[in-house]
């Protein structure tokens, strides 16, 4: 039996939640500029179709970051759990399909693609592992939606909050029409003024990125992805309360940083990780306990909540009717909250004269104990 686009949209429906708006489809020939470290080919050699899976994030998953007061839903429904365990319960059923039709299919989990292999090379004369596509510009060439000018993608439906799965398949399937550029990015900024790291830039500050696909030209920030993910993964004072409680009186300054995106997960992960001798200051090993708690769960840790990439654009999207699921009661901002600034901390220690009795008055009594 032939496999045909309607087919699999029919399916994914059945295994996801959406309907048949989840699914796009493109043909390989949509991918031909792609590098080398990102083309589907370099994966599967035979990929005549890539099919895009959206996956929404549910919007309440936000709420308990924007009060303030609830901050492990990011992780786990909003980024990593979603990524690693729901999304596949829709990739993989449908891969099976389409292997049941006798076509190869190849889920690809959605790793970071930008970062730069050490590793030897399997084979002479082939990339070295591991190749990663950019499901966002896959869900593009799919014609699930466009990009933001923060690069988040945006779907007609969900707007921003939406986690991308991809399938490479040498069925050869009808394409879906691609999006027109400028149909979901109205270049309202708000995602620029919405990020505490400052990591998305305004127009005109760097030279955007773009690709064309099929003579149509998509363009978006070069966003800063150092302070993207300081912020991102806890650096960043102005979205953590958790390093405000941890490191009292640190002040690194994420909006004004040039700091590297590797550098920026190598202080994160060793301040997640880190043990320390507990103190009357610090009565924990952990370096930070939230990190550490949440990390030791999901191999994972989410801390910024998205204000300005996916919250602001949410906002954004919602009010102007953008989108299709627009039609909430309660703000996407409900709550402005903001820590008070690094020198307002009361820090405690030896050198603060926290603790007197032992440290700074005289001991009438020394040895008395004989």
């Amino acid at each position: 039996m032939k496999l045909t686009s309607k087919m699999i949209k029919e399916a994914a429906a059945q295994f996801g939640h959406g309907g048949e708006s989840i699914v796009g489809i493109a043909n390989i020939e949509r991918f031909d500029g792609a590098p080398q470290r990102m083309h589907p080919k370099n994966i599967f050699p035979d990929c005549k179709s890539v099919i895009s899976i959206v996956q929404p994030i549910p919007r309440g998953t936000y709420r308990g970051i924007t009060e303030g007061t609830h901050w492990s839903n990011y992780t786990y429904y909003s980024y990593n759990r979603l990524n690693t365990l729901f999304r596949p319960m829709v990739t993989y059923p449908l891969a099976c399909m389409i292997e049941d039709h006798g076509y190869e299919a190849t889920p690809v989990y959605p790793g970071v693609p930008e970062r730069k292999d050490i590793r030897n090379k399997a084979v002479p004369g082939r990339p070295a592992p591991d190749i990663n596509l950019n499901v966002r510009i896959a869900g593009v060439a799919c014609g699930l939606g466009e990009m933001g000018w923060s690069k988040v993608f945006i779907h007609p439906k969900y707007g921003p909050r939406v986690r991308l799965g991809t399938i490479l398949t040498d069925a050869e399937l009808e394409p879906d029409p691609l999006i027109e550029p400028g149909t979901l990015c109205k270049r309202c900024m708000k995602c620029v003024k919405g990020c505490p790291g400052g990591a998305i830039p305004k127009p005109g500050e760097r030279p955007p990125i773009q690709i064309k696909i099929e003579g149509k030209t998509y363009e978006w920030g070069d966003v800063h992805m150092g302070r993207c993910t300081a912020t991102h993964h806890g650096m960043n004072r102005e979205a953590s309360p958790f390093l405000a409680k941890s490191c009292p009186g640190f002040n690194f300054d994420v909006r004004n940083s040039n700091i590297s995106e590797e550098t920026a997960y190598k202080m994160a992960y060793t301040l997640a990780q880190g043990k320390w001798v507990p103190s009357q200051e610090f009565p924990t090993e952990d370096l930070n306990q939230y990190y550490n708690q949440i990390l030791s769960h999901t191999g994972y840790f989410a801390i910024c909540g998205a204000k300005g990439c996916i919250r602001s654009c949410m906002e954004f999207q919602e009010k102007t009717n953008n989108i299709d699921q627009a039609d909430f009661k309660t703000p996407v901002f409900s709550c402005d909250w903001k820590l008070p600034p690094a020198e307002e901390d009361e820090t405690g220690g030896i050198a603060e004269g926290k603790f007197p009795e032992e440290y700074n008055n005289p001991d009438p009594n020394a040895g008395c104990w004989k």
